[in-house]
């Protein structure tokens, strides 16, 4: 398939089937509620937010969403995603299956306490090392 990068996650969106649509669009809409300060970018041609630094991916395939919330974000959950097929720092959600939103929620809030941590600590050097 020849399909041009994604400028933006209406654009990646907007490339799949309309019931792929309204799952990506629930994703989204979760992440955004769970990381409302995240800003909305595409990287690795997916969708993503950050929030000091990657925070979670997702994309879209055919028989599955794949979610990546960085090996730190499967590691905590691990006993709730056991079910899922994963890698290193992904999961997979499959599209025969319910969505489970809630739980993606609490990977994202899990993450964006992590980023705000690292964030503190590397305010905190510079904060030393500037007086």
């Amino acid at each position: 398939m020849d399909r041009t990068p994604p400028k933006n996650i209406d654009e990646y969106i907007t490339g799949f089937a309309a019931d792929v649509q309204a799952i990506l669009q629930a994703i989204r809409q979760t992440i955004h509620e769970a990381a409302p300060e995240a800003q909305e970018t595409i990287s690795y041609q997916m969708p993503t937010f950050t929030l000091h630094g990657n925070l979670v991916h997702f994309a879209a395939y055919s028989k599955h969403i794949g979610f990546y919330p960085v090996p730190s974000g499967i590691g905590a959950f691990q006993e709730e995603l056991a079910g899922y097929k994963q890698g290193k720092g992904s999961v997979q959600f499959p599209l025969n299956q319910p969505m489970p939103y809630e739980l993606i929620r609490r990977i994202v809030i899990f993450r964006v306490q992590e980023n705000l941590a690292k964030a503190a600590v590397k305010e905190g050097k510079r904060a030393k090392s500037g007086s």
